[in-house]
Order: structure tokens, then C-alpha cells, then sequence
């Protein structure tokens, strides 16, 4: 049976200023006679009495309202008083409630305003390009520095014993070629491109910009970025790009370390236009970086003339807006300073109300805590939503442990921290260009190699079953988890790899797996056949031994999953509909390790 309690509660959000309704279930035998709500926020405290509205299967249901004033995360809990004396109610694994003591309480986020995010955003399925290992199409330009691979298929270059990684091998990869594969996009469900970053640079992973206002010749023109955005979205395809703001390139027209631009950056002199823009301990060979790392200076965020670059007049944010993006990926978001952060996103709305805004977040991004500082992403003037390694976490804890419990938990716990419509745009991804490859990651090969096995590793044909078929079942809970299902390019087709730069392989045109793909595509069409339901809530259901859970439309529409993480088959009467062809389901059969959707 579903909890009510689960969805009952406000899920996601309320706005500051405005009445939101809390519902608590209690069994008829408590004998409450009076219901609170609780809500606190650092001393802050709000009391609100629940009415008892009405009784049915012998569970009164107590209902009520409150108005908070104050913007930012709140905690609250249930308070119910008796003949015998105070019974007080917390949260339990998946949002349930629980009674007794010192309990852990439900947070509860409250924005400043009710903020939209793009509708566009919230159907299909994201893909995630690195720009230079997609596809290729014409004659690889070669690069000024670094080498270009002669062969596609071979693997990336690693840095040598006790070297810095200079990530300055090229495969050819450019726009061109993505162009070539818009139809094979289209075949996925792909809605959104994402693309890693594409401005001029000196390595392959383009994160240490060198010029902001120009896209990198080795990927091609940009008129090349204007032609994709513009046949991209013939066939329906949005382009996003990564904005890497907090740090440039050492090697770069602003801080011109090795003299490769002929205006002085600020290295090169303390007069410098670019001098303010970095912080120097000792002129010129010491100075702020990011992490450490000298390829990359940090950027001071409050230098007029670099919020000038970026967000001034025919600065980065309008041109690419210009050229025909929809929207931004900010990389490392929670290193920018939150006046920077909040003047950037402004600036991406003004210049295209619709534009989408994802942020870089590894953790819970509603009560995330930054160099000492909460970040308000969540409050209605920064973010859209972020790329969501909680449910990353989540889906390869279930696969690998079966532990449903765990899994419904780490679900609901971002379900209920963030605004649904945030919620609704977050990337539910598998894998990044920052992670192990997914099916590698699946496999049970992460096991102490040195570096240059590592880098040879491949799965045996028996693992390789083994994680394609947990990649399967993850693939189906990352499409049907809330979100929009992100897609790390060539996973679909059995990649492999260890983390960077492994993870970063050429795809595989022309040696595929097959099956994976048809599996990929059966999915693009599920979340299409049933994006009203997609776009809805989410209720988990008691199951002894699967991972089940609904997706609720607004409609009442449903769609159930079905997780089994036992090593033998578990059959249910659903009396249903199979969600991918809609024939016909009396008894459903799903195998060990295995998902399946049904509509209801």
C-alpha cells in the first residue's frame, strides 16, 4: 500500500508568504486529540494545529495550514497530544513517519518566489558530449600544441610516471561531426545536447579557457556553433554549453602565461587590463588556482572588468545566446560567489527567459554549504536545477547492493528537499566526463590496478554480461526517476573506462553494441509515450522484496516500475498494460537483476 504520509506532506517546496497545506495520517487507535506541525528554522520556531477533517480505514487524517515568512531551509516534525500525554512524530526511511524521540525531522525548502524553469527542459533525454571523442566529420584540424591521434580507436593518452596529466592529445573530434549525427540523436529520444566546453583552449577537456568569444578552430567555427544549434533544432534538439567561469586557462588571452597572444595578460605585467581578474601572493609565479593546479588561475569573480566580459553587452552570455543556445551548464557552480552566481543567471533569464541553467552539485544542492556559506540555488534566482549525483549514488547502490531500502530513501530525500520544478530539469545521469565509465563502474572491476592496466582494462565477455545487464536495469531507473535522464555519450554503446582520462574514449562508430542501443532507444520512446507521467510525482510502494515505485501524472496516470535485485525471478499480478508496447499484463514475470515498467 502507498504511504499517504509520503505524498500527502509538501513535497519539494512552498514560497515564502504563502499557505501550504500539511497533511498527517495517524491511526484511529492513537487517540489524538490535537495535531501540530512544527516547523523551525535556526531559532525560528512555528507552531500550526492540523484539523481532523476525516476518518477512513481506520486512520484520521489531519489537515492544516501555514504561512512562512522567511525564505530557506526549515526543518519540522509532528506533534500530537493525548489523554496519556505527548506523542511526537520524524522522519523515517522514505519520507514515513515515525514515532518516538529525538527523531530526525523532514526538511522543508521555502523560496523567495515562485520561480519557473524552462517546460522544454523537462521532457526527452539529455546527451552528453565531450567534443572532441563524439564524432568526426572532414579533415582533423591539428592542434598548435599536443599531438592528434591518427587512429580514432585508439585510447587516450595518460601522463607519464610522475608527470602532470597535460591533456593535450587530440582524436579530431568537432561540431561538424555532430552535425553527421543529429539523426542518430534523434533515434535515442535525444531533446538536449549537452556539450562540453568548446572555446578556444590548449587541451582536449577545454576547462582552462583561453578566449571566452570564440569557439576552438580543432572543433571548428563559430558559424559551425550556429549551423548545429540551427539544424539541431529542426529535428527538435536544444543545445546547452559549459560555462567554465570560475577559472581561464593559464595559456589564455587574459593571463597569456607563456606569451602565446600578443597583448600583455596578467602575468606578464602588473598593468595589465586582465590584472585585477586573478589573485597573485607573489607576482608574477604565484598565484590563486583552482585546487592547486597552475593550468588553471582562479578568476577574481569581482573584477569589473571580467563581469563585463561575461555579462556586459555583446559579452559571452549574448553571444552564445545569439548564436542560438538554450541554456548553460555552470561548471563548478558552488565555487562562485553568490552575488557572481546570481548576477550571471540573471543575466542568461534577461537575455532568454527560456534558457535552462544547470549547476555543477555533487551533493543535496537545497542546504548545500560552500566555503562556509549556504547556497540559496533553490530560492528563485539562480539555478534551474543541477546534475543529480544523489540519484547517481542512489541507482548504483541499489544495483550493487539491492538495498531498496537505502535506494527509496536517497530518492525521497532530494525528492522532498527540492522545488518540484527544479526537481523536474535536474540531469539524472549515470555517468559524466568526472566519472568511471558506467558499465565499468557496474562490473565489479574496480579493483587496485596500476595506472597503465588500468588503462588497457576490458571487461571479459562473462563481466561484460554481467554489468550490461545491471547497466540495463539502471538505465531503466535513471528514465524513470524524476528528472531528465542524461545520457553520457557512448554508454548506449557499451563503453568502458576508469576515471579521466579513460572515461573519455572516442566512441565507437562501426563497433557498437547493438543490443544496448535498441535498449536505449526503447527507453527514449518510453519517456516520449508517457512524458505526462514523467513530468509528474513520485510514490514509492512496500514491496518485500523489489524496488517499486509510481510515476503520477496530474491526470491520475500511472506508470510503475519494478526493480529486482535478488538472483531469482519474482512474479506479481498487476493487471496492467507493458509501458513500452501497451499490450497487455495479467502476471508479470521480472527477471533476477532486472527492471520492468507497466501503465496502470
Amino acid at each position: 500500500m502507498f504511504n499517504p504520509l509520503l505524498h500527502k506532506t509538501p513535497y519539494g517546496a512552498s514560497v515564502a508568504g504563502q499557505p501550504t497545506e500539511f497533511v498527517f495520517p495517524l491511526p484511529c487507535d492513537t487517540a489524538a486529540e490535537r495535531v501540530f506541525v512544527v516547523l523551525r528554522k535556526g531559532e525560528e520556531e512555528v507552531r500550526g494545529e492540523l484539523s481532523d477533517l476525516r476518518t477512513d480505514r481506520g486512520e484520521k487524517e489531519f489537515r492544516g495550514s501555514v504561512t512562512l515568512s522567511a525564505a530557506g531551509v526549515w526543518h519540522y516534525r509532528f506533534e500530537a497530544e493525548t489523554r496519556d500525554g505527548k506523542l511526537y512524530f520524524g522522519r523515517d526511511c522514505g519520507g514515513n513517519a515515525i514515532c518516538g524521540e529525538w527523531l530526525p525531522e523532514w526538511q522543508f525548502t521555502v523560496t523567495e518566489c515562485d520561480y519557473k524553469t524552462p517546460d522544454w527542459a523537462k521532457r526527452g533525454v539529455i546527451y552528453h558530449i565531450f567534443a572532441d571523442r563524439f564524432a568526426r566529420e572532414g579533415a582533423p584540424v591539428k592542434p598548435d600544441k599536443g599531438r592528434l591521434h591518427e587512429d580514432w580507436y585508439e585510447l587516450p593518452d595518460i601522463a607519464e610516471d610522475g608527470k602532470d596529466y597535460k591533456a593535450d592529445d587530440f582524436f579530431g573530434g568537432n561540431l561538424k561531426g555532430i552535425i553527421s549525427k543529429l539523426d542518430y540523436l534523434c533515434a535515442m529520444g535525444v531533446s538536449t545536447v549537452y556539450l562540453s566546453p568548446v572555446f578556444r583552449s590548449f587541451s582536449n577537456h577545454r576547462y582552462d579557457t583561453a578566449d571566452y568569444l570564440s569557439v576552438d578552430k580543432l572543433l571548428g567555427s563559430d558559424d559551425d556553433l550556429r549551423r548545429l544549434c540551427r539544424l539541431a533544432a529542426e529535428k527538435g534538439i536544444r543545445v546547452i554549453l559549459d560555462g567554465v567561469f570560475n577559472h581561464t586557462g593559464a595559456d589564455s588571452i587574459y593571463f597569456n602565461k607563456f606569451g602565446t597572444f600578443p597583448a600583455k595578460g596578467a602575468y606578464q605585467s602588473k598593468n595589465s587590463e586582465y590584472r585585477d581578474w586573478y589573485y597573485f601572493y607573489d607576482f608574477p609565479d604565484d598565484y590563486h588556482c583552482w585546487w592547486g593546479s597552475t593550468v588553471v588561475p582562479t578568476v577574481n569573480k569581482s573584477s569589473a572588468g571580467y563581469r563585463k566580459l561575461i555579462c556586459g553587452k555583446d559579452g559571452v552570455i549574448e553571444k552564445w545566446s545569439k548564436a542560438g543556445i538554450s541554456g548553460w551548464r555552470l561548471d563548478v557552480v558552488d565555487e562562485l560567489p553568490t552575488d557572481f552566481t546570481q548576477m550571471l543567471c540573471g543575466k542568461i533569464k534577461d537575455t532568454d527567459s527560456d534558457a535552462l541553467i544547470i549547476g555543477e552539485v555533487w551533493e543535496d544542492a537545497s542546504d548545500k554549504v560552500s566555503y562556509g556559506t549556504w547556497r540559496p540555488y533553490f530560492m528563485g534566482h539562480e539555478l534551474d536545477g543541477v546534475m543529480n549525483y544523489p540519484f547517481k549514488r542512489a541507482i548504483f547502490g541499489l544495483i550493487t547492493t539491492g538495498d531498496v531500502r537505502a535506494f527509496r530513501d536517497a530518492v525521497s530525500l532530494i525528492a522532498e528537499h527540492y522545488p518540484k520544478q527544479s526537481l523536474d530539469v535536474c540531469m539524472t545521469l549515470l555517468g559524466s566526463h568526472d566519472t568511471v565509465r558506467a558499465l565499468t563502474a557496474l562490473s565489479c572491476a574496480d579493483v587496485p590496478f596500476e595506472k597503465e592496466e588500468r588503462r588497457v582494462f576490458r571487461l571479459s565477455d562473462e563481466y561484460y554480461a554481467f554489468a550490461k545487464l545491471r547497466l540495463k536495469a539502471a538505465a531503466v531507473l535513471q528514465y524513470t526517476l524524476p528528472g531528465v535522464p542524461c545520457v553520457y555519450y557512448g554508454d548506449e554503446a557499451g563503453m568502458q573506462g576508469f576515471e579521466d582520462p579513460l572515461n573519455r574514449g572516442t566512441y565507437p562508430w562501426g563497433r557498437e553494441d547493438d543490443d544496448l542501443i535498441a535498449h536505449y532507444r526503447a527507453l527514449g520512446r518510453l519517456r516520449k509515450r508517457h512524458e505526462d507521467a514523467f513530468t509528474g510525482r513520485i510514490a514509492f510502494a512496500d514491496d518485500g522484496e523489489l524496488a517499486v515505485y509510481d510515476r503520477i501524472a496530474d491526470s491520475g496516470k500511472r506508470v510503475r516500475v519494478f526493480y529486482n535485485p535478488c538472483f531469482h525471478s519474482v512474479v506479481r499480478e498487476v493487471y496492467a498494460k507493458d509501458a513500452f508496447t501497451g499490450d497487455k499484463v495479467d502476471v508479470l514475470t521480472v527477471p533476477p537483476l532486472s527492471a520492468c515498467v507497466i501503465e496502470i
